[in-house]
């Protein structure tokens, strides 16, 4: 599938930091957040996605908060978190260290609230006895009607907005395979005559790939199950080597998944990385930041987070200070930016997966763009292992990236690795 769209060259190295503005300080505004961009940028990140930053509709309001997706004003800012003003200034000084911005994009429904529900009731859905349609089992939200050519303009109006206005660099887009691709492709061909913009769906890369002619960049839901399913319940190693063969085949080659052990949705609702993945939640860190793709972060990883944040409340990140997690990511953050072989959507880049014929539970593989190469070996089980790799194209002497040490690799060189281990090796 090849797409007429430009996309950004930034995307090859870029990493993405999701941003929860209400549980992130005990303020939880927009001048909060900026206090924290030098400690972001010192650890390596990239590209700052914030969480839907409109206003909330009151109406049939969950909590004592409401859901960030539940708009009630498409060009107006949440007063939980401070001004349009506030805003402009976090994203220029955001832009000044060298980052990117992108905010969440709830296109599919509204708050019940909203302003067009007065202004421009035709814009939604109706139920058999005429009034909005609510969404199914979201009952705090209703569906907005892409079958009228007038929302379509409306809604593109108001994406332009925060570029105009604000200067931002793109937009995660909610829920994207619930609304039309043909809306998002309007989208994309008007925007990004403003300005060049980086486009991720929320989806998965593999369920819906007549939408990556449209994004950027996709999710990997499959890979997620599969972990957590490899991790509490069966440990074979072919059943995520064969997932990531069909990412590696089936995600057009201009485009990538993020990969992520944790985000808003996985972290309120179905718990932090370490209920998830226990020990291996490092190994699979390790991955996220390795595999051709880019890695995502959740606030408070860093810390790390050992809680699920509510919702629809106020619950704020408890930062003690320490950062604790901060270093490991700061390694595989500055190795991803500045390494050949890592670059995510490059054609010039091979990934091969390597085999480990005496154990089932490591997962390896050699990412190699000319001469230069990143080895990465996880020990996905409790057990310590040794093992031999069968690797044609590894030769030469390694860097490991955590404790520096040096290691001359052959095609058969063997490895140890302690319950739940990972190494990094690049030259």
């Amino acid at each position: 599938m090849s797409s007429n769209f430009k996309r950004v060259s930034w995307r090859h190295h870029t990493n993405i930091y999701e941003v929860n503005l209400r549980q992130y300080s005990v303020e939880g505004t927009f001048s909060s957040f900026e206090k924290e961009l030098p400690r972001l940028k010192e650890m390596g990140v990239k590209t700052l996605w914030f969480m839907p930053i409109t206003p909330i509709s009151k109406e049939k309001m969950l909590g004592s908060l409401g859901s960030y997706y539940a708009c009630s004003d498409y060009t107006d800012v949440n007063p939980e978190f401070g001004t349009l003003e506030d805003f402009k200034k976090l994203v220029s000084t955001s832009h000044k260290l060298g980052f990117k911005v992108i905010i969440d994009w709830v296109a599919n429904h509204t708050g019940w609230d909203h302003v067009w529900t007065k202004d421009h009731p035709e814009y939604y859905e109706k139920d058999d006895s005429g009034g909005f349609r609510a969404a199914p089992g979201m009952e705090d939200i209703i569906e907005l009607d892409y079958n009228n050519p007038d929302l379509l303009e409306a809604m593109i109006d108001a994406m332009h907005f925060w570029i105009r206005e604000c200067n931002i660099d793109g937009f995660r887009c909610d829920l994207a395979t619930w609304v039309p691709k043909e809306f998002w492709m309007k989208a994309r061909t008007q925007l990004d005559r403003t300005k060049p913009l980086f486009w991720l769906g929320e989806y998965d890369a593999l369920e819906n790939p007549d939408y990556m002619e449209v994004f950027d960049v996709a999710y990997s839901w499959s890979w997620m199950h599969k972990t957590e399913d490899f991790y509490k319940k069966q440990r074979d190693i072919t059943i995520l080597t064969n997932l990531l063969h069909r990412y590696e085949s089936q995600v057009p080659k201009d485009t990538s998944a993020i990969f992520f052990t944790s985000n808003h949705d996985e972290n309120s609702w179905n718990g932090t990385e370490f209920e998830k993945y226990g020990e291996m939640a490092r190994a699979l860190a390790t991955f996220s930041f390795t595999w051709n793709g880019i890695p995502l972060l959740y606030s408070g990883q860093e810390l790390p987070n050992l809680k699920r944040l509510k919702f629809f409340d106020k619950d704020p990140i408890e930062w003690n200070g320490d950062f604790a997690m901060s270093d490991f990511y700061r390694k595989l953050l500055d190795l991803r930016e500045n390494h050949p072989a890592l670059a995510s959507s490059d054609l010039k880049v091979e990934t091969t997966i390597l085999k480990a014929p005496t154990d089932n539970t490591i997962l390896a593989y050699l990412r190699k763009k000319g001469e230069q190469q990143v080895l990465v070996i996880l020990n996905l089980s409790p057990y310590p292992s040794k093992f031999t790799l069968i690797a044609h194209n590894m030769k030469g002497e390694y860097k490991e990236l955590f404790s520096g040490s040096k290691k001359n690799c052959s095609p058969h060189t063997q490895f140890e690795l302690p319950q739940w281990g990972y190494k990094v090796y690049y030259k």
